[in-house]
């Protein structure tokens, strides 16, 4: 069981519909099972990165960072209006895992390494999360995903967390911008270390200061990095660092 996770459920008959005129992703695509995406503030910066489950009963679980579920349901309740849906928290416990995935569990869209995701109550396999999470340079909601954070920069489209083909939603306008109209100056990326520093520290590139570190494991780490500044070594504290390709 993943302790750190809220299940909330939103259903009724425009339960679909709703969540497509608010989310990053196409709602559409829970066809073919789970479903990544975030809900961004009007201004397009994060707010929440959650998974949307299909249910056979046409109902959506979102599976969400439980500090942010409190946020999350006051947000969707604002749009809720006269749609005719319902939102509310659920008493499921999510589990996951790297091996075969149990009857029921659904792969993880975000990259294959991070397994699947159960909704049954199949019991979790440990994995040292954090070291899968940092070789495929997935972030995390609290840590490298912040209120501040673009979600292009932080690779939502390279883990299918976003679709420019879908229409409007919350903040659909900066994202399609950054996409279409700009080149990213800046985003999460991963970095070689040698030693370690404590997560936020700023990353300097001789005299300037580049970015900054966040998770690490294994000899490598994400880094939120000025491209620009971000060629040869690099230093984070006591940390010595190289930006991977």
């Amino acid at each position: 069981m993943t302790e750190d996770r809220t299940v909330l459920r939103v259903s009724g008959p425009e339960a679909a519909e709703f969540l497509q005129g608010l989310v990053t992703n196409d709602v559409a695509q829970l066809k073919h099972g789970l479903v990544y995406a975030a809900m961004l503030t009007a201004q397009g910066k994060y707010r929440a990165d959650f998974f949307l489950v299909p249910q056979q009963d046409g109902s959506v679980l979102l599976d969400v960072a439980a500090a942010l579920a409190e946020d999350l349901t006051r947000a969707l309740s604002l749009y809720k209006l006269r749609a005719k849906v319902t939102l509310e928290p659920t008493e499921i416990t999510v589990s996951q895992g790297t091996g075969p995935a149990p009857e029921g569990a659904f792969a993880d869209p975000r990259h294959p390494s991070l397994g699947w995701r159960g909704y049954d109550g199949q019991p979790s396999q440990p994995a040292d999360w954090d070291a899968l999470r940092v070789a495929a340079c997935v972030p995390q909601s609290g840590v490298e995903l912040t209120p501040d954070t673009f979600i292009l920069e932080a690779g939502f489209e390279r883990l299918g967390g976003v679709d420019f083909r879908k229409g409007c939603y919350v903040g659909q306008e900066v994202t399609a911008r950054m996409k279409h109209k700009t080149e990213l100056r800046k985003g999460l990326a991963l970095v070689e270390v040698q030693g370690s520093a404590p997560v936020g520290t700023e990353i300097m590139a001789g005299e300037k200061v580049a970015g900054t570190l966040y998770t690490q494991a294994n000899g490598q780490g994400i880094a939120y990095l000025r491209f620009d500044r971000a060629e040869g070594e690099m230093t984070a504290g006591d940390a010595v660092l190289r930006r991977l390709p």
